[in-house]
């Protein structure tokens, strides 16, 4: 299912969604993917019960940050950046046209810059990378809830 904009111009989620995607091109900057991501996850949250913990939050917004201007930064043409929940899972998954698939740089504390693969790599429970016949396609894999259980910390507050 796709995106609408609500009547404040931020991205709303339809009732029932499981599942959101979002075309970035041209100069869009990263802010659209993370109100993408803050209402999907909030809908997901209201409209279906599901445990979408602070922290689970906040590391979905910068795996999508970190994916989608990599995708803007070195690939030709537009992103897609689609968001859906499998079980206890929330699946970030970027597409775009450039062939060339990312690489984590060796470890090198002297590096600046270049560590947000290394980031995303760090806080997701899965991470692919898959060649595609006009560029490639990553999925993330992130937790919803902080505890074992399935549980949101947020609710033992």
């Amino acid at each position: 299912m796709g995106q609408t904009a609500g009547d404040d111009g931020q991205p709303s989620i339809p009732a029932g969604s499981v599942s959101v995607s979002q075309l970035f091109e041209g100069d869009e900057g990263i802010a659209p993917a993370r109100h993408l991501v803050r209402a999907f996850l909030a809908g997901v949250r209201s409209a279906h019960g599901l445990p979408v913990s602070s922290r689970a939050m906040s590391l979905v917004e910068l795996v999508v940050s970190e994916l989608v201007t990599n995708a803007r930064k070195y690939a030709p043409g537009p992103c897609l950046l689609s968001l859906e929940v499998q079980g206890d899972n929330v699946e970030v998954t970027v597409r775009d046209g450039n062939i060339v698939l990312p690489a984590v740089s060796a470890p090198d504390p002297s590096r600046i810059g270049q560590h947000g693969l290394e980031v995303v790599m760090a806080v997701c429970r899965n991470f692919h990378v898959h060649q595609e016949p006009m560029g490639k396609r990553i999925t993330a894999t992130l937790a919803l809830a902080d505890d074992p259980d399935g549980r949101s910390a947020d609710s033992h507050l």
